[in-house]
C-alpha cells in the first residue's frame, strides 16, 4: 500500500475512571487476550502498511511493554517497520505532546523522512476491522485531500461525545463539530483519516507556527471549506473505548457468537503478542455459562456472561456474573461479583462481595495474595 501510518495513543480519558490510573487507554484489555490497540496495528499490517508510528504519552509504560516486539503484527522488516514515539526534551522542545497535531508536529522529521505518497491517521482505542486500501481508493476516486472514516451511530447512542459531521450528496463534509453540546446530526467521525503525505506536513507545519495544537479543531474544522474533505461511511462493527461503559459494553458484544465469529473467524485475522500460557483449568464444581475464559485460568466456581482475563483464579463456590476480570486477578473462595470490572492483579479476599447496582462497579482491591 502506498501509504504510512500513524497511530494517536498518547491520550488520557478521565471517563475511564481508575482503569487509566495505571495504563493508557490504548493498553486496555478486549476480548480475554487483546489490548485495544492490537485491532488499529492488524488493520494496518492487513492493509499491507509497512511502515507505522506509534505516538505514546500517558501512563504509557504498559503499551510500551505491549509493543516491545513488533513481530506480531508482521513489522518486523528490514524496509520500513513499527516505531514507537514519546515526547522527547531537546534543544528547541521540551513541551509534552499538546494535542494530537502537536504530535505530528513534534515527530515531523519521520514524516519527511518518509517516501510512500499518502497517510493513514488513526486512534489506538478502535474496535474494529477495515481494509485501509478502500478507503484510499476511494480517495483518490474522490480527488479528496482529507477523507474522514464516518459511522451512522444506533439511536440511544451519546453522540455529544464524539466529532459530528453533516454532508451533501456527494459525501463532501460540510459541516464538522467536535463533542457538540447538542448534535445537530447521528454522523461520527471514527477517528480515521487519510490524507496525502505533504498537504500533511504542510498544514501541521502551519499549526506549529500559529501555536495550534489539535488535528480535529485546528486542521478539520479550520479547513473544511477551504479543502475537500469528504467521508467515507462504514457499517460494520466499531466501538470507541472512551469510558468505562463503553469498555464494559465491547467486551460484553465479544460474548456474542456474530460478534466472535466476525473478528476471529473471518479474514483477516486480529493479531496480538502472545503468551506462553496453559489452556485454561476448569476444575470439579466449575460452572460456565456463555463467557470467555482465558488461557491461564484456573476456574472452581460459577462464571455467567463474563469476561475472565489471562492468568486469573476463580476460588471454590465463587459466583461472577455479567462481570469483567483483567489479567491476573485471585479471588479467593466464596466470593459474589456481579455487574463491575476487577482490576488487574487485584486479590479479592474470601467471602466478598461486589455488586454494581447503580451502573458498572470499578473493583481495586490491593490485599495480601497469601497468608502464612
Amino acid at each position: 500500500m502506498r501509504a504510512i501510518g500513524i497511530v494517536l495513543a498518547g491520550g488520557n480519558n478521565h471517563r475511564m475512571r481508575e482503569l487509566s490510573q495505571k495504563r493508557a487507554i490504548c493498553a486496555m484489555p478486549v476480548a480475554g487476550s487483546y489490548r485495544s490497540i492490537d485491532f488499529t496495528l492488524s488493520n494496518m499490517s492487513n492493509s499491507h502498511i509497512q511502515k507505522v508510528a506509534v505516538f505514546t504519552q500517558y501512563n504509557s509504560r504498559s503499551l510500551n511493554e505491549h509493543l516491545s516486539s513488533s513481530k506480531w503484527w508482521d513489522f518486523g522488516r528490514k524496509q520500513g517497520g513499527l516505531y514507537v514515539f514519546t515526547p522527547a526534551v531537546t534543544m528547541d522542545n521540551s513541551n509534552w505532546y499538546r494535542g494530537t497535531a502537536d504530535a505530528i508536529a513534534q515527530n515531523l522529521t519521520w514524516l519527511k523522512n518518509s517516501h510512500e505518497p499518502y497517510v493513514v491517521i488513526a486512534s489506538g482505542d478502535g474496535v474494529y476491522k477495515m481494509d485501509f486500501n478502500k478507503v484510499l481508493e476511494y480517495h483518490i476516486e474522490k480527488k479528496a485531500d482529507i477523507t474522514v472514516v464516518c459511522r451512522d451511530m444506533e439511536p440511544g447512542t451519546e453522540i455529544e461525545r464524539f466529532g459530528t459531521v453533516k454532508m451533501n450528496e456527494d459525501f463532501r463534509i460540510t459541516e464538522f463539530e467536535e463533542k457538540p453540546l447538542q448534535a445537530k446530526s447521528n454522523t461520527i467521525s471514527c477517528g480515521i483519516y487519510v490524507i496525502r503525505r505533504r498537504h500533511l506536513i504542510e498544514m501541521i507545519e502551519k499549526c506549529a507556527q500559529e501555536d495550534r495544537y489539535d488535528f480535529v479543531r485546528d486542521i478539520l474544522i479550520r479547513y473544511k471549506d477551504m479543502k475537500r474533505i469528504y467521508a467515507y461511511k462504514i457499517k460494520d462493527y466499531w466501538r470507541n473505548i472512551a469510558s468505562v461503559e463503553d469498555y464494559y459494553r465491547t467486551n460484553m458484544d465479544f460474548l456474542k457468537p456474530e460478534v466472535r465469529n466476525y473478528f476471529f473467524k473471518q479474514y483477516p485475522d486480529i493479531y496480538s503478542k502472545v503468551d506462553d500460557l496453559p489452556p485454561a483449568k476448569y476444575n470439579p464444581g466449575a460452572e460456565i455459562r456463555n463467557s470467555l475464559i482465558s488461557s491461564g485460568c484456573i476456574v472452581n466456581g460459577v462464571v455467567e456472561n463474563s469476561v475472565v482475563f489471562k492468568k486469573s483464579y476463580i476460588g471454590n463456590n465463587c459466583v461472577i456474573k455479567n462481570s469483567i476480570i483483567l489479567n491476573d486477578v485471585y479471588i479467593g473462595d466464596n466470593t459474589y461479583i456481579e455487574n463491575c470490572i476487577v482490576e488487574s492483579r487485584d486479590t479479592i479476599r474470601a467471602g466478598s462481595r461486589f455488586i454494581g447496582e447503580e451502573g458498572i462497579r470499578i473493583v481495586v482491591e490491593k490485599n495480601d495474595r497469601f497468608v502464612i
